[in-house]
């Protein structure tokens, strides 16, 4: 288990991560979404160690990554977004130059070394230097130095980056497989990809945590209207008047005309509401033929995009509010320091009148 307690890391002119908390339950793979900038990176290298939190605490496993790093970190296999890979070597020596480092002892290292190849599929180039390979099997080489030494805790970065959607399609079914064994946290900007690996999802914006939950519950909180998609033969335009006859619908959109002679639109309602039914007994009574009908449905994506709008319009509203603030407080300052240098004014003038008489 992975829990992160009110972490914040501080640079001399940026708030990097803002007091973000989240925990990672045993054998969960959970996804780590946000904008470029939002402190996705930064929060993954303080749970890997490599940078330490200027507030808080980070557990992995019940060792505490400030107190006990060595322990916390033989929990952890890391891969990197970018590859970083000595790549002079041949895949084997590299695998094995990883056990070395993470202690595996001599006796284990050949058999791990073997296993881990096996299961990364990496076995027809194990003995290629790994400049010469594709950007598929140098992915699968950084996992195979994240898997080696049998970590309980997996931390992707941009595993799919740069792939073409076959290597993605490999990749992203080999993260299926760990997550059978181990614990995975998985950074990706491909949400249709998270959307179908991960259990949950936490999303960060300006470095503070603004949704934890599973895909399927973030996109149904998001979604504020009920979309069905109609394809029509209407050839007396009745689908214009649709909306006096059924009062549910909110909107009715065409969509595109198609070369058959029918008609696509986008049918609109609250939330709550489901018109599928309804649809299928109206239309037929107003002379519209259906070719298709079908649900709209709400995307990770879709989410994705309204959470971080909606927190980035906050994020500005709360910035304008302090510049509001410190542009009172200045000036009650400014009119505090006049009225103080009128009275002292006022006060030497009556001392001169004083001396005079």
């Amino acid at each position: 288990m992975i829990e992160i307690k009110n972490v914040t890391k501080k640079y001399p002119n940026i708030t990097a991560v803002d007091h973000i908390s989240f925990e990672v339950k045993d054998g969960e793979v959970v996804g780590f979404l946000g904008p470029n900038g939002a402190g996705k990176s930064t929060t993954m290298n303080m749970i890997t160690g490599f940078i330490e939190p200027t507030e808080g605490q980070i557990i992995v496993n019940g060792f505490d990554i400030s107190k006990k790093p060595k322990k916390a970190k033989k929990q952890i296999g890391y891969m990197p977004e970018g590859t970083p890979l000595y790549t002079e070597l041949t895949v084997k020596e590299f695998v094995s130059y990883m056990a070395e480092l993470k202690g595996v002892k001599s006796k284990q290292r050949k058999e791990m070394v073997k296993r881990v190849i096996s299961e990364v599929g990496l076995e027809n180039v194990q003995n290629k230097i790994i400049r010469n390979l594709s950007r598929g099997y140098k992915q699968r080489v950084s996992m195979a130095g994240a898997l080696i030494g049998d970590p309980d805790v997996i931390i992707l970065d941009e595993p799919t980056v740069g792939l073409d959607p076959k290597q993605i399609t490999e990749i992203r079914n080999l993260i299926k497989e760990l997550g059978k064994k181990h614990t995975v946290i998985l950074s990706s900007h491909i949400l249709s990809e998270v959307s179908q690996i991960c259990e949950r999802v936490v999303i960060i914006n300006s470095g503070k945590i603004v949704a934890i939950d599973t895909p399927e519950n973030l996109e149904n909180k998001t979604k504020e209207k009920n979309t069905i998609l109609v394809t029509v033969e209407d050839p007396k335009e009745n689908m214009k008047c649709l909306q006096e006859t059924v009062t549910e619908i909110s909107e009715v959109k065409l969509i595109k005309d198609n070369e058959d002679g029918t008609k696509q639109y986008a049918i609109s309602s609250s939330g709550q509401v489901d018109l599928r039914k309804k649809l299928f007994e109206i239309l037929p009574k107003q002379e519209i033929v259906i070719f298709e009908l079908k649900k709209s449905e709400s995307t990770l994506e879709d989410a994705f995009i309204k959470l971080i709008d909606t927190t980035s319009s906050e994020a500005v509203k709360d910035k304008e509010l302090s510049k509001d603030k410190e542009a009172e407080k200045a000036k009650k300052k400014e009119n505090k320091a006049k009225e103080k240098e009128e009275k002292a004014k006022a006060k030497k003038e009556n001392k001169k009148k004083g001396g005079d008489k």
